[in-house]
């Protein structure tokens, strides 16, 4: 392949693939404006790495991998564990149907990194146990067992979400 194929190539990645890169992203973090950043950090890295390893084979595995990489990478730092809050309203507003999605992803928002990572990459963008493991340089038992304590935890998290709605 060419230098100006492999940027055609690269080109054709990035508009094709933003969009599912994002929702991934959004999943990851729970933030529009951080997903929307993290989305494009990891095209950059996508695309210089590109240019500099000649070619990749995987483009989309190595497009995810370094999405969840640097999310994780992220997370690591000292400053994202302070989280700044606004003016917080009084009520929530008259809303009878709970919006399960807002719930889920508020749940997610709190388990671990590598938890999130892996229920993410299992159960929405449907890798299988090995591809989760290779992607994410992790042992399939690893995985097996962030994914059974992710979801338990994520299943206690809706819970108490719902259990303080009725209230």
């Amino acid at each position: 392949m060419t230098r100006s194929n492999d940027d055609a190539a690269l080109r054709a990645f990035v508009e094709s693939r933003r969009t599912a890169l994002f929702r991934s992203a959004y999943l990851l973090c729970g933030d529009r404006h951080e997903a929307e950043d993290l989305v494009q950090t990891t095209l950059v890295k996508v695309v210089l790495g590109g240019k500099r390893h000649g070619r990749l084979d995987n483009i989309e595995a190595y497009a995810r991998k370094t999405l969840v990489n640097t999310h994780i990478a992220a997370r690591r730092r000292f400053w994202r564990r302070e989280r700044p809050y606004g003016e917080l309203p009084d009520n929530a507003g008259d809303q009878a149907d709970a919006d399960t999605g807002l719930m889920v992803r508020a749940a997610l928002a709190r388990l671990t990194a590598k938890q999130r990572a892996v229920l993410v990459l299992r159960y929405w963008e449907d890798l299988s146990v090995e591809a989760t493991a290779e992607l994410l340089g992790m042992r399939e038992n690893t995985v097996k067992s962030h994914s059974a304590r992710g979801l338990a935890a994520l299943r206690a998290e809706m819970a108490a979400d719902m259990a303080e709605e009725l209230v």
